[in-house]
């Protein structure tokens, strides 16, 4: 199961899902019209698929675990849930109380990612609320950790299988991200953390992205 905390990254879920069968790719056209089942936070009850509405940020990782616990009570030792926050969501308090809560209750059938870009809407994270090593703070908290490039398809999908075999502890896979990565004119730049390209913008980042592939 999969809770999108950081639900200002819905439109790569929908995406995922569209792929996935729960809907026709042609419904990603509509993102955000008025109507659309895909609006700019994900609604469970509208978008099928999506299992749990966010957007407010800090309370993805607390639902998260109510789901993984409901698993284990229920008797299932297979299933896993994964949770994908942001770093500038865990300025919120509310991550942490979910972050202490796992290992306390014993939640080890629960995988947190960090997307860790450095960056959120009102600019760095280090100037708005310094988090320090994140990664440290979730292994203070007793979670096993994993640091991994982000963009490495390969090393993540060997981070997910180590997180999926890790016992006794919740997991955590910090990715280390650069937002925009692969658009000159977006990389590193949170000006870009909620704004639409326009249709020059938007032929030029797919030049760049599709240069970048072939590369």
């Amino acid at each position: 199961r999969f809770v999108l905390s950081k639900g200002h990254a819905a439109p790569v879920l929908y995406s995922a899902l569209a792929e996935a069968g729960y809907f026709g790719r042609d419904h990603l056209a509509t993102l955000r019209k008025l109507g659309s089942i895909l609006q700019g936070h994900p609604d469970s009850k509208k978008t099928p698929g999506v299992e749990v509405s966010t957007g407010s940020l800090g309370q993805g990782l607390s639902i998260a675990n109510g789901l993984a616990l409901g698993l284990r009570l229920a008797g299932n030792t297979t299933s896993r849930v994964f949770c994908l926050l942001g770093d500038g969501e865990c300025q919120e308090g509310q991550v942490w109380e979910a972050a202490m809560f796992a290992p306390h209750h014993d939640v080890t059938n629960l995988v947190a990612i960090v997307d860790h870009n450095g960056l959120q809407i009102d600019g760095a994270c280090c100037d708005v609320m310094h988090l320090g090593e994140i990664e440290e703070k979730f292994r203070a908290f007793g979670w096993r950790v994993i640091v991994v490039n982000g963009h490495d398809v390969a090393a993540l999908l060997h981070a997910f299988d180590d997180a999926s075999r890790v016992q006794g502890a919740p997991a955590c896979i910090v990715a280390k991200t650069v937002k925009g990565k692969g658009v000159s004119f977006m990389e590193g730049n949170a000006d870009w953390h909620g704004k639409a390209p326009s249709a020059e913008q938007t032929a030029a980042a797919l030049a760049e992205l599709a240069e970048g592939r072939a590369s």
